[in-house]
């Protein structure tokens, strides 16, 4: 029932060193880090609620999830195959496509607890 402090530790290690090959190797990665800071920025100016600021935070974390996810997915397809394959361009665009969902969504959130405060 212990929590292994020195595994939960390796992991949180590994998790980081993810986290940073991410921003430092995607554009979209490191653009969704700018964008979520400017987010925070915005949350923290204006005088919102402790719900609202946190609906915010949730929301940047869902996007910056998954486009980390949508990353993960691309590298693993150019692992399976280099060349150009039509059916993974097909998993790939989807997968684009859950991360604009979750952009768009985040936006639409952003607007109308920004709206309700001015």
């Amino acid at each position: 029932m212990f929590i292994n402090l020195k595994k939960l530790g390796r992991s949180f290690k590994i998790g980081f060193s993810g986290l940073t090959y991410a921003i430092k190797s995607e554009d979209t990665v490191r653009a969704g880090v700018i964008v979520s800071i400017a987010m925070l920025f915005i949350a923290f100016y204006f005088p919102l609620t402790a719900v609202e600021r946190s609906i915010i935070i949730l929301s940047i974390i869902f996007v910056m999830g998954a486009e980390l996810i949508n990353t993960q997915i691309e590298k693993i397809l150019d692992v399976v195959d280099k060349d150009y394959n039509h059916k993974i361009k097909i998993i790939k665009d989807i997968s684009a496509g859950a991360v604009l969902l979750s952009i768009i969504g985040t936006g639409v959130i952003g607007v109308l607890i920004l709206l309700s405060n001015i």
